[in-house]
């Protein structure tokens, strides 16, 4: 089903009605139940409130817990704070609401969500549960947890119930409300389309709020407002577009042009003769890392997963006819990969591993909006999961899909008491790499993957571990490679802990997703693709930025293609879709000649003028550059 403008206009009424149903009533949760009220700023002291029960006094310290951390690491007032709880809570309800519902649409969960209380699945549980349950609205509500779960195993970021995002629920009206808007005979079609979660990202946030946010400055202000000002969803011709001259081209080329992906790829630009010299070892599927270091929903990604599929086919065949050791793992020899004819004991077994594996090993997504990292890893759960229902393969017979890659680039954790606390745990020179580490993620939430951590790892290790050589005589890679292990290791533990507060596992868990960004950023991709912010530097990041990419200080465009081609290998792509004024306004000459055609090469290009994305403003241009240096 198209995405025309008429249906998207449906599923936006959809979001803005159900955010507005959501909002109101966590505002009101809030106010009425915890003793905090997101109007005024006000914070009652707990022991006042007398009418909470046990677990609803744990979710209100837990509830304060969190605002004190959002707090000290976005150094904003208590109403800022309450109002980004309220809006977490109704966009992760919104979204588990929403995921189900594609995931019925799928076959891959009995009817829950459809159909409200008269479900199939609930009705089955009810009768199942009997009368134990309470009224039909809370036998429902225990019902939807007992699903979420069930899905928390695979998808903890959505799906936790514990995580400082998912603590509220609506009660009955407010859920009943919001299920007969998911059930509008309008929006049933969109439920079995993967893009539909994106729009519902997109959406969230209206115009209205966008056009407020560029009213009051030019230059966004916070993290935020860089988030939602460049929220705009890329049309599927232009991913297509993108990701066939990047992976596409890579894998066509190596193949020598033998590959289903010269038919598969429609915007695949090639002659009908053409038959590049084929590689004499084909690379291993699993050595191939893609990355979208503004992912959003992961847009990009989705469509990737169809080519990686025939990739790994590809190989497999491959391997078949030449033998083991016919596919090359040299660029990550240190992941040790046996052939894959040693690794499984037939085609069908391999083929039911490709999806965890294309998850797992080749599909990388950074964004600065912890909301998108959420959505991704659900958009390619989902992904992931089609693939098998379309192979026929039963959910018992599904192998578990590790954590992924999609990484959120929240602030490093400010609180200093915790900080000290964790610090004691740690031996002195652990202790001082951690503190200078999150020195070195200062900025994380504006920058993301701008911010060249793995340049200053080397500088830090030196710095902390240096005067002591005769102990550490390794590399400083693998001096950091060891320290970090460390460090999760006490991190995990510090979360864990008896005495840890809740505020205490919010600090770990932001300090780990920091050390996953490091990782990110050491890797060396073969593609990136991405529809990246685009306009004036944050105020607060723009010296930074100048000093860092002074070849493309004056735009973030020009900074994400500069940075995109830092991250890629020698031979490897990158395709984007951006304004198309860098390719001939004067104020870019030194990018375009630098950066553009000093270290990379113009493959393909499209200039795609104005209405390509959605309302933003712009002539655009979708173009793939090939890393020369």
């Amino acid at each position: 089903m198209a995405f025309d403008q008429t249906t998207r206009n449906r599923l936006q009424r959809f979001v803005n009605e159900a955010r507005r149903t959501l909002e109101e009533e966590f505002t009101r949760q809030l106010q009425n139940d915890y003793g905090l009220d997101p109007v005024s700023g006000t914070v009652t002291p707990i022991d006042s409130l007398r009418h909470l029960n046990d677990a609803q006094r744990e979710t209100a310290r837990i509830l304060r817990d969190t605002l004190a951390h959002y707090c000290a690491a976005e150094h904003v007032e208590t109403q800022a704070g309450l109002d980004r709880i309220v809006r977490e809570q109704a966009f992760t309800v919104l979204n588990r609401l929403a995921a189900l519902r594609m995931a019925e649409a799928r076959g891959l969960l009995i009817e829950s969500v459809g159909n409200g209380f008269q479900a199939k699945g609930f009705q089955l549980y009810a009768r199942l549960a009997g009368t134990g349950l309470g009224e039909t609205g809370d036998a429902y509500r225990v019902y939807l947890f007992s699903v979420f779960d069930e899905l928390a195993q695979d998808l903890p970021g959505l799906f936790d119930r514990y995580s400082p995002q998912g603590r509220l629920f609506p009660r009955e009206a407010a859920l009943l409300q919001v299920l007969n808007l998911i059930n509008d005979a309008d929006i049933a079609p969109l439920w079995g389309e993967d893009e539909t979660i994106g729009w519902i990202y997109q959406y969230f946030n209206s115009k209205e709020e966008r056009k407020a946010m560029r009213d009051a400055s030019q230059a966004p202000r916070n993290s935020r407002e860089l988030a939602v000002r460049n929220q705009f969803f890329t049309p599927r011709y232009v991913v297509e577009f993108l990701v066939d001259n990047t992976l596409g081209r890579l894998w066509f080329n190596a193949t020598g042009g033998a590959t289903a992906l010269r038919e598969l790829c429609q915007y695949l630009l090639v002659q009908p003769d053409e038959a590049p010299p084929a590689a004499t070892k084909l690379r291993d599927p699993r050595t191939l890392k893609l990355l979208d270091p503004a992912c959003g929903s992961m847009h990009f990604g989705l469509y990737a997963f169809d080519l990686f599929e025939v990739i790994y086919r590809e190989a497999w065949a491959w391997e078949q006819q030449h033998g083991p050791g016919s596919l090359d793992v040299s660029t990550q020899p240190q992941a040790d990969f046996k052939p894959l004819c040693q690794t499984y004991e037939d085609e069908a077994a391999f083929l039911r591993d490709v999806p965890r594996l294309i998850i797992e090993h080749n599909i990388y997504g950074v964004d600065i909006d912890p909301r998108a990292a959420q959505i991704a890893s659900l958009a390619l759960w989902l992904r992931a999961q089609r693939a098998w229902h379309d192979a026929g393969v039963k959910a018992k017979d599904r192998p578990p899909i590790g954590r992924g890659h999609v990484i959120a680039a929240v602030a490093p954790p400010a609180e200093r008491d915790l900080r000290q606390q964790f610090a004691a745990t740690l031996d002195y020179l652990d202790a001082e790499l951690f503190e200078k580490t999150l020195q070195l993620l200062k900025g994380l939430p504006e920058l993301g993957v701008l911010l060249q951590v793995e340049r200053e790892l080397p500088r830090l290790i030196r710095e902390v571990f240096g005067e002591h050589g005769s102990l550490f005589k390794e590399a400083d890679m693998e001096q950091w490679q060891k320290a970090e292990v460390r460090l999760r290791e006490a991190l995990t533990e510090f979360a864990q802990a008896a005495k840890a507060t809740y505020q205490g596992r919010l600090f770990a868990q932001d300090a780990l997703q920091g050390l996953r960004l490091i990782d990110l950023c050491r890797e060396v991709f073969d593609v990136v693709v991405m529809n990246p912010p685009f306009g004036a530097l944050a105020a607060n990041t723009k010296d930074q930025l100048a000093k860092a990419y002074p070849r493309s200080k004056n735009d973030l465009l020009a900074i994400m293609v500069e940075r995109g081609l830092e991250l890629l290998r020698t031979g490897g792509r990158i395709g984007a879709i951006t304004s198309r004024t860098c390719f001939f306004l004067s104020s870019f000459q030194k990018w375009r000649e630098q950066v553009v055609l000093g270290i990379a090469r113009p493959e393909v290009m499209a200039d795609l003028g104005h209405g390509v994305m959605d309302d933003a403003m712009v002539e655009a241009a979708a173009y793939v550059l090939e890393k020369q240096v």
